[in-house]
């Protein structure tokens, strides 16, 4: 379950970061790192702020963009700390973010850090099924990266443990998997094109795609019923063909 649960930090600045945010998730039994484009790695402030869990480290995998970093997970929360207009299902409590995350976590799933300065560009949130705020004081709600990795991290991991003998934290039944965010954005791609073909969008209108995607991520269609979308959008085309 926990080798499922990846902690992915977008354009981290600060290689020391890195280290001491590997070292929150070691803590937390997590081991599965993912740099998106960072501005320096490796580096020997990385290691040396790990303290312990330079192997956290040493395994991080380095990716270009954010979508190579999650396109196989079934659940993404980015992690952010203003409100923002995209309609994407939040989660206003942490505990209740991990709640979700490990019940998903048969399948990899990830929590998504931004960079020090100024977090998550919208764009970048527009890879995630979700977002998660990290209550704190309206005065002064200023967080540290690795503190944010750890606060997020212990909330999974008291998830985690206690799921043994609750039917709450269960895993779906594999009949029940959600798609991956890959498999999601094939089936939007596909939607998108009948919509076109329809005319029911007659020019690029960027607004209503994402008022649907947000749609299907608060819906959390399993892998079954989105094969049946995607069968359904199939014959419309074909219908659409035909005339």
């Amino acid at each position: 379950m926990l080798p499922n649960i990846r902690i992915v930090l977008v354009q981290t600045y600060h290689p020391g970061n890195i280290g001491a945010s590997a070292r929150a998730m070691k803590t937390m039994g997590l081991t599965d790192l993912v740099l998106v484009n960072p501005r320096r790695f490796p580096d020997p402030e990385a290691s040396r702020l790990a303290a312990g869990a330079e192997d956290v480290v040493d395994g991080a995998r380095v990716v270009s963009h954010l979508e190579e970093a999650v396109d196989d997970c079934v659940q993404v929360i980015g992690a952010s700390a203003r409100l923002r207009s995209l309609p994407r299902p939040h989660f206003d409590e942490p505990a209740e973010m991990a709640d979700a995350l490990v019940a998903n976590a048969a399948d990899p799933v990830a929590l998504v850090f931004g960079r020090e300065r100024f977090g998550l560009t919208n764009d970048e949130i527009r890879h995630c099924s979700h977002q998660v705020s990290i209550p704190a004081n309206p005065d002064y709600g200023v967080l540290n990266l690795s503190q944010a990795v750890q606060v997020l991290a212990y909330e999974v991991f008291r998830a985690w443990r206690q799921r043994p003998g609750s039917g709450l934290h269960a895993p779906r039944p594999a009949r029940d998997r959600r798609p991956t965010r890959e498999q999601l954005g094939h089936f939007h791609d596909h939607l998108a094109r009948v919509m076109h073909a329809s005319g029911f969008i007659t020019q690029p209108h960027a607004r209503t795609e994402e008022q649907l995607q947000a749609l299907f991520d608060r819906a959390e269609p399993s892998r079954k019923e989105l094969s049946l979308l995607r069968g359904l959008l199939s014959s419309l085309e074909q219908g659409l063909d035909a005339d």
